[in-house]
């Protein structure tokens, strides 16, 4: 059975968007201000399980649709470049 991991889309006081991620099995709760960030960090504490991880999302209430629309650009963004790195070697 998969480990949940928390994704809570949060907002700064200066109106900045970070990514809360919190491993709910051991407990454990890291700040990622950007995709890249994030992406190491889900690598990093998920091989703690194999990578049998299962990622939920949720955004606090004061997550403006601004903020909400950059994450899902970033989130876009990041597996477009995931897609790319692992075709790079693969012919088309």
């Amino acid at each position: 059975m998969a480990v949940i991991f928390e994704s809570t889309i949060k907002s700064n006081p200066v109106g900045r968007w970070y990514i809360e991620l919190r491993d709910t099995e051991e407990d454990v709760t890291e700040f990622c201000l950007d995709m890249d960030e994030f992406a190491q960090k889900i690598e990093d504490m998920g091989a703690e399980y194999g990578g049998d991880i299962e990622v939920h999302w949720k955004a606090d209430e004061n997550v403006t649709q601004q903020q909400m629309n950059e994450v899902r650009m970033e989130i876009a963004r990041w597996e477009q470049k995931l897609q790319e790195d692992t075709q790079g070697g693969l012919p088309i």
